[in-house]
């Protein structure tokens, strides 16, 4: 049986805020250039509209792969923004995720309506089409809490990594210094991290141990109760 609603109904999309981390550990955005209006020219995060078949994730990982090419990525609910006048072209309601990737890993190419897709720097961005600048700073803060509390940081980086590179990480979101010997003590000691025998290559400076995040182990002490904190 067919029913018929008095009430309106508004459209749904999804906008994703990729976050990742250049060679110089710097924290990156990615944006992609609208080809189409409203605001075409303009730069937003990736994202569109939520097919009636479809999940909002898969929605998500749909609009990300479809207008920059990246795909197979941590990803996760953000927010929902519902401000009524946030878009022009009608009623729409949009479901923000934000994903943690290692730029290294991927090669971006713009495609659908995107005319291009780059990488910015987080604090050098250009201005952004809709409420988009709004979703990004909701975005920087969820990332600086949970980065405290959960290991997502490790999306960020290289499989095998220094312990200079994770407290870089770390130093650079949450936008402070950390001590170098407290810092290491404390991830240590967690016994997460594996030291897999290897030494930088091709560096100018002396080698540092390669090391790699044990997410295995990590899940075993999750559902013992393990607290990560930094």
């Amino acid at each position: 049986m067919n029913y018929s609603y008095k009430y309106p109904k508004p459209s749904v999309t999804v906008d994703c805020v990729v976050f990742g981390l250049d060679d110089a550990q710097k924290l990156k955005i990615l944006l992609i250039q609208r080809g189409i209006s409203p605001y075409e020219g303009k730069w937003a995060l990736p994202g569109g509209f939520i097919k009636l078949d479809e999940s909002i994730e898969a929605a998500a990982v749909r609009e990300l792969k479809e207008e920059t090419g990246i795909d197979r990525v941590f990803l996760e609910q953000l927010y929902t923004f519902g401000e009524v006048n946030r878009d022009p072209r009608d009623r729409i309601i949009t479901i923000a995720y934000y994903a943690l990737i290692n730029i290294g890993e991927y090669t971006i190419q713009a495609r659908t309506d995107a005319r291009n897709a780059e990488w910015f720097s987080a604090k050098e961005l250009p201005d952004l089409a809709f409420d988009h600048q709004k979703i990004l700073g909701v975005a920087k803060q969820r990332l600086k809490g949970k980065l405290r509390y959960q290991p997502i940081g490790f999306e960020l980086l290289p499989t095998k990594f220094t312990l200079t590179q994770l407290q870089k990480l770390y130093e650079t979101v949450l936008e402070q210094k950390l001590d170098k010997r407290n810092f290491r003590n404390k991830i240590l000691k967690m016994k997460l991290l594996v030291d897999i025998e290897e030494m930088q290559a091709g560096v100018s400076h002396r080698p540092a141990k390669l090391y790699q995040f044990d997410k295995n182990r990590y899940k075993e002490l999750e559902q013992a109760g393990f607290n990560f904190e930094i």
